[in-house]
């Protein structure tokens, strides 16, 4: 199962289905087959868990979309929508049961790095040529891109900024007398370099983001604010678009009206919004905010759905950073110290860079339209699977489950609201 979800995953970002040259006549599916073979293996293994509550809350999603589509008047579209976000449901439960110990967590992370460092390669070659392997050329004659889910040069950032914390933890692991670290740090440069050819603002800010949270989580948050604004202060020196960061500009004032049309929907249609896929039949412009575009489309209840699962994701990383050495206890006596120790730090480091990668989503998300893209629930995977093996081990970890939380995502999901209305408007006012 393993093997055939790394080959899925591979599929996923290279995506050589999307190719121009090959999009007439792709030839066999095999993105969906390894996905399939996978399935296959998964449903024959003994090793199945269900043991967080994104494993409910995603069908639970899936379900309130396809009503979004019903509520709204095309009963066909929920089949629609099945067929999108099914496999999106099943690649996570596969992916989350597979990577169940840390060197299949490290392989996977592997994975995610060579092939961002891949696209990374592809968009040097179009910044220095006019055209990548692919046969794409740059976006706007400035930007780079790629093919499928990241032909736009902010989506490609988006990867980026995502594997890059991959790479730098793969990195910090030495052996074979330098050369793994030599090669993870190229990896790492690579991507940055990468995300400096998108000239995408909103990974910039996702860059600032990912280093603000490393300083907190090892020199406290003062450290972190200070040195977040001074990096923030260098990156709107620099020549990139981040010099245009200011809500007057076109494409900024674009966006901001544009969240504010979501807001409408939302108002227009509190419980399930103007259904699932349905905001560019509302508004030309998308919503550029992953937020607003769940809140929009699915209203309050998908919403709240789709904040429970970033949520619970968000709290699994930062249950366990936030632990002190005493979790060490629940480790059997009979283990060396010395392997508790090393084993401890290890996961410890592990869980940071999956909190690095989500906070570099996320961030860039913000400014987005990608609630439902299939990189998302991967990475959540990864944090369900980390998490679940951690509590193996180290049991006095808090158990999460809905039960206990039915008030507590309604609520946030309240005070989302309020908080995106009242920074719509005052951005408004400031356009």
């Amino acid at each position: 199962m393993f093997f055939f979800m790394m080959v899925y995953l591979i599929l996923v970002i290279i995506r050589p289905q999307d190719y121009p040259a090959v999009v007439d006549s792709p030839g066999l599916p095999w993105q969906p087959i390894a996905l399939i073979l996978a399935a296959g293996f998964w449903l024959f293994s003994e090793r199945k868990s269900f043991a967080a509550p994104q494993y409910l809350l995603l069908p639970v999603f899936l379900l309130v979309a396809m009503i979004s589509k019903i509520v709204n008047g095309w009963t066909g579209g929920a089949v629609f929508v099945f067929a999108l976000f099914a496999p999106v449901i099943l690649a996570f439960v596969l992916l989350s049961n597979a990577a169940d110990t840390r060197s299949r967590l490290r392989t996977t992370m592997a994975v995610f790095a060579i092939c961002g460092a891949v696209l990374a390669v592809h968009g040097i070659q179009q910044s220095t040529t006019g055209i990548g392997w692919t046969g794409v050329e740059m976006s706007q004659e400035t930007r780079i891109q790629y093919v499928g889910i990241f032909n736009d040069p902010n989506d490609l950032g988006m990867l980026f900024v995502m594997c890059l914390p991959m790479a730098v933890y793969l990195g910090a692991r030495g052996g074979l007398l330098g050369l793994r670290r030599l090669f993870w740090w190229t990896a790492a440069g690579l991507l940055v370099y990468g995300i400096y050819l998108t000239n995408s603002r909103g990974t910039l800010l996702a860059l600032v983001a990912i280093l603000g949270v490393y300083v907190w989580q090892k020199r406290g948050l003062v450290t972190a604010g200070v040195l977040a604004v001074g990096a923030l202060a260098g990156l709107m020196a620099m020549p990139s678009r981040m010099q245009e960061l200011d809500s007057s500009e076109a494409s900024a004032a674009g966006r901001i009206d544009s969240w504010y049309e979501g807001i409408q929907m939302f108002i227009g249609d509190p419980l399930f919004g103007v259904g699932a896929g349905g905001y560019t039949d509302v508004n030309p412009l998308t919503a550029h905010n992953s937020f607003v575009l769940v809140l929009a489309e699915m209203g309050i209840i998908g919403f709240t759905i789709w904040l429970a699962i970033a949520g619970y994701s968000f709290r699994m990383t930062l249950s366990v950073l936030k632990r002190g050495d005493e979790v060490m206890d629940d480790v059997p006596a009979e283990v060396p110290d010395e392997v508790v120790v090393s084993d401890w730090r290890d996961d410890r480091a592990l869980t940071l860079t999956l909190l690095l990668s989500l906070v570099g989503y996320f961030v860039t998300a913000f400014f987005l339209s990608r609630s439902y893209v299939i990189i998302l629930y991967l990475l959540v995977a990864l944090i369900v699977a980390n998490y679940v093996r951690m509590r193996g081990t180290y049991p006095s970890l808090p158990a999460f489950s809905l039960d206990k939380d039915l008030v507590r995502w309604p609520v946030y999901a309240v005070l989302w609201v309020i908080g995106l209305y009242i920074m719509v408007k005052v951005l408004l006012a400031t356009v």
